[in-house]
């Protein structure tokens, strides 16, 4: 059983170590904004939000910071620790 267990913690390592093995397709979050909560979706290389400025202009404040958000917050060591 430990064995099994152990084995897919290396694999994991090696895994964590060639990151162009993931590819997100399709996420969806809640963003929490000034005056209201909004929800965002990234789908085949699109961003979407709910909030009326993107409706009329194809982006909007909440589009532009969720990548650098999701890059600082996976930098920052959310990332699960198993092998750590």
């Amino acid at each position: 059983m430990y064995s099994s267990v152990i084995s897919k913690i290396e694999k994991a390592r090696k895994y964590a170590q060639e990151p162009e093995r993931l590819a997100v397709l399709s996420f969806t979050a809640s963003f929490e904004g000034d005056n209201d909560s909004h929800t965002i979706s990234y789908d085949a290389g699109k961003w979407q939000c709910n909030c009326d400025f993107f409706s009329g202009n194809d982006t909007c404040s909440h589009t532009m910071a969720a990548p650098r958000m999701l890059e600082v917050a996976l930098s920052d060591g959310t990332r699960a620790t198993v092998f750590d």
